[in-house]
């Protein structure tokens, strides 16, 4: 390939990467809250998420019912003496873990292909995926479970009735959740032009997948896996009316025996997706003193220049 059609295909991925969030691209919609506004609505609101914790949280500590505070309940955890006791929830905990290890697969090896070819190939039927995609949020979870009841007959026999098959099902309920945030990075990008730039430089399509559009997704992609397995460590209705052990139903089991214990690890299950609500914004952000993508295309368009001269 000439080095004059290099340099076009850079100048067309130059041009996309501002139209997709280069620096030239910058967008306000409305007049921006001032800092006593903005002061005021994050108090509000850390209060609302703030207080029921820290109440759960002093609940774990509590003594009986005379007011006092103690770390016994943290301690029995660990003690040699209650194991049998707090099995259950160990043993829902790995079943939930392997279920989020399944439910992620499903999300990259399905939901992110089918998401990348649509925006590629078939931009017409994005409509359709998004209805698919989305018609689970709108349907309660018990409805869905009088349809899945007559097909995990069927999943007992083929694959057995251990937790981990509970994958299926909780990977259609964590569609939406999924879906939203890739979609957002592929909105966000001209995943056409970008293929087609890279493409007209000589790589093929797993190049274009691996080293273009994947790295171009990537907050997108790791949002889609912290939600997913959000949505896994909080599914109960699933496992109850299927008769699944996860680490909700054993949190529910434990709780008639030591509500204490089964609070120390409901306040580590909400700490957790917090944190992962945490890196989901932390990730994708741009490092100080990094070039912008299109200042980087840019200096690679006047070497090609060069060596063609």
């Amino acid at each position: 390939m000439s080095a004059v059609s290099q340099a076009a295909a850079v100048d067309t991925a130059v041009a996309a990467s501002r139209r997709t969030g280069g620096p030239n691209r910058v967008r306000q919609f409305g007049a921006a809250p001032s800092r006593v506004t903005a002061a005021i609505v994050l108090v509000v609101v850390g209060l609302v998420f703030a207080v029921p914790l820290v109440a759960l949280a002093q609940f774990t500590f509590r003594q009986g019912i005379d007011g006092g505070l103690t770390f016994a309940h943290y301690s029995a955890i660990a003690d040699p003496v209650n194991a049998a006791a707090y099995q259950p929830v160990f043993d829902g905990l790995g079943a939930s873990l392997l279920i989020a290890v399944i439910t992620v697969a499903i999300v990259l090896l399905v939901l992110l292909p089918a998401q990348i070819i649509t925006a590629l190939r078939y931009p017409r039927l994005r409509r359709v995926l998004e209805f698919v995609c989305i018609v689970p949020i709108t349907v309660p979870v018990v409805v869905l479970v009088v349809g899945f009841i007559p097909v995990y007959q069927v999943v007992a026999q083929v694959f057995g009735s251990d937790a981990w098959t509970l994958a299926f099902a909780i990977g259609v309920i964590s569609l939406p959740f999924a879906f939203r945030p890739i979609a957002a990075s592929i909105t966000a990008m001209d995943m056409t032009v970008l293929s087609e730039a890279a493409r007209s430089l000589g790589a093929s399509w797993w190049t274009v997948t691996w080293r273009v559009l994947l790295p171009n997704l990537r907050r997108g992609i790791t949002a889609a896996c912290f939600l997913t397995i959000t949505v896994v460590l909080g599914e109960y209705t699933l496992a109850s009316f299927l008769s699944r052990t996860t680490f909700q139903t054993a949190l529910v089991l434990v709780q008639q025996t030591d509500p204490y214990v089964a609070a120390i690890f409901s306040l580590g299950a909400l700490v957790f997706g917090f944190l992962l609500l945490v890196v989901i914004g932390r990730i994708g952000q741009r490092r100080t003193g990094r070039r912008p993508a299109g200042q980087r295309t840019a200096d690679r368009r006047q070497r090609v220049t060069k060596e063609s001269a």
